[in-house]
């Protein structure tokens, strides 16, 4: 799924008329207006091509309704489906910005070069975000400019400078 954006989640279907309710995976939800086109890539990893034809917010998820899905059992079908948009056609993100596609899989070394592990998830907590890192064992790292201080997307490398104690627990 490298050359794709995911952007929802469909969670399951909603109503009688094949819509779906979505877990929205941007961070930029109002690029849903006027988009059309997304591939559905299904939990088997195959891909379906999908023409958006209405969506609208509903208790912090979204409810999105695909041309042809017309019934519960249609929208059924796209249960756990990722609706993704390609890479080219990703929002631009100012600088020190990163998707979290772009972190997951970086590995993490410390400024003394310690190697830690790699990034196997960013976890949204509604304030700083936090690097779930696979090592040793899991660390939990504050994705924060004091402690995360270079980010090398190019060579996927993440420089941290730990606090006392943080990689201890």
């Amino acid at each position: 799924m490298s050359d794709l954006v995911a952007v929802a989640r469909i969670a399951k279907p909603r109503g009688l008329k094949g819509e779906v309710i979505a877990d929205i995976l941007t961070d930029f939800p109002e690029r849903f207006d006027g988009l059309k086109a997304v591939i559905a890539v299904m939990p088997d990893e195959s891909r379906h091509e999908l023409t958006l034809e209405n969506h609208w917010f509903q208790s912090g998820r979204m409810v999105l309704k695909f041309a042809g899905i017309n019934s519960i059992e249609d929208g059924e079908t796209l249960r756990n489906a990722e609706i993704c948009v390609p890479e080219s056609d990703a929002v631009e993100l100012d600088e020190g910005e990163y998707f979290d596609w772009q972190l997951v899989g970086c590995r993490v070394v410390t400024v003394s070069g310690d190697e830690i592990g790699k990034v196997r998830e960013l976890m949204r907590t509604g304030s700083t975000e936090i690097l779930v890192v696979d090592g040793e064992k899991e660390y939990l790292i504050p994705f924060a400019n004091a402690i995360c201080t270079e980010v090398d997307i190019e060579n996927g490398v993440i420089l941290i400078d730990p606090p006392e104690g943080l990689l201890e627990f």
